[in-house]
């Protein structure tokens, strides 16, 4: 929860901070860019790091980040330096990618049958931050005038020593679990078909899911909505990707991962096509919601299967190459729903996720009938 608040300042305050430091108006969301670049760029050496040391110091170690990028990023604002704000998204990146580690560790003490369900209970954390991030910047934005918001990065250094603080209480296997080096060279493990489905799919859903929700605010300050409207949509938005988390594992216990993460996939092209009906606030909001419960079911069932693609030795690099792919292709997205809204529009970013959730779904269907080939008598 308190890993994700610090997400939700960053992912809140952004753009709105880019637009009054950037030297031009459309490096306005670099700043999102940089969060999700550190995410991306962290998330290799935060799983190897986390091989060696185990999970509870890794996790400590990215708190540190995040009060590093908090602290810079209040010394930014004061200064009115947009590199070193930069510099504060991408370290507060670094620790969301420690923070994406969460639902392995859950995973990792589960047991086969429960592990859906305890990643959809760390989820479940999401729906807390997604209230108590936007409560923070509203509350902290004007502890340190005359420079607004500083407080607000102020708070989320705060924040994460507190995240810091708790995690030196955890003890035993629930958080510092250590592996071994053997398994299987990665080569081999990423030759799975399910496992090279599974990665797709995360990547698929979550690019697609930061493509939409980058440009959404834009569009709507473009149609004459107010900062408070787009706030609002993107705080219904965070609380539909994690609401959810409650019942998803069940219904990936009951129907299986991956028509789960099929029925994810049709939520994410009913977005387009509701975003595509019109600009009313309703399109807008509605648009929103049904992006982030596809992007909960997609993205759980996704996760879902690239637990079960490794023996317990292998977790931890299997996980580290998944959130390097997925969180990179979620960086790329990022960027260039910038460069799509601004050369063509709002109606292109919403047909760009049509052809890739249409990628998607092939995957699955051919894994499905793969995997009947396969189990079926000879």
């Amino acid at each position: 929860m308190l890993g994700g608040a610090c997400a939700t300042i960053v992912m809140t305050l952004g753009g709105i901070i880019g637009t009054t430091l950037a030297p031009d108006p459309a490096w306005a969301t670099l700043p999102i860019t940089c969060f999700v670049f550190g995410q991306a760029l962290a998330t290799l050496p935060a799983g190897l790091y986390m091989r060696r040391v185990g999970r509870r110091l890794g996790f400590m170690a990215g708190s540190l980040f995040a009060v590093a990028g908090g602290l810079i990023g209040t010394v930014a604002l004061m200064m009115a330096r947009f590199d070193l704000f930069l510099l504060a998204t991408m370290l507060c990146g670094c620790f969301q990618a420690h923070i994406q580690y969460y639902r392995f560790a859950a995973a990792d003490l589960a047991s086969p049958a429960f592990q859906p369900k305890a990643i959809s209970w760390v989820l479940i954390g999401g729906v807390a931050a997604a209230i108590l991030g936007p409560q923070l910047v509203i509350y902290s934005r004007d502890l340190l005038l005359p420079v607004t918001f500083a407080g607000s990065f102020l708070t989320l250094a705060i924040v994460a020593s507190l995240s810091f603080v708790l995690m030196t209480q955890v003890r035993g296997p629930a958080i510092g679990m250590r592996t071994s080096s053997g398994g299987r060279p990665l080569g081999e493990i990423l030759r799975q078909p399910r496992l090279l489905v599974a990665i797709a799919c995360g990547m698929i859903s979550y690019s697609m899911m930061s493509l939409v929700m980058t440009a959404a605010p834009i569009a709507m300050l473009a149609c004459n909505y107010g900062v408070s409207d787009a706030a609002l949509a993107i705080q219904w938005h965070a609380l539909a990707m994690f609401t959810p988390s409650f019942f998803t594992g069940h219904l990936i216990a009951r129907f299986g991962k991956e028509r789960v993460s099929a029925a994810g996939m049709f939520l994410l092209a009913g977005c387009g096509v509701v975003a595509l009906s019109g600009v009313e606030l309703a399109h807008f909001w509605g648009a929103l919601i049904l992006l982030g419960i596809g992007w909960n079911f997609s993205f759980v069932g996704a996760t879902s299967m690239v637990t079960e693609c490794c023996r317990p030795e292998e977790r931890n690099k299997v996980q580290a190459v998944n959130e390097f792919a997925v969180f990179g292709s979620v960086a790329l997205a990022s960027f260039m729903s910038g460069r799509l809204m601004s050369a063509f529009g709002w109606e292109t970013v919403n047909y760009t996720v049509f052809p890739m959730v249409l990628l998607a779904l092939m995957l699955i269907v051919v894994l499905i009938v793969r995997s009947r080939t396969v189990s079926s008598p000879a």
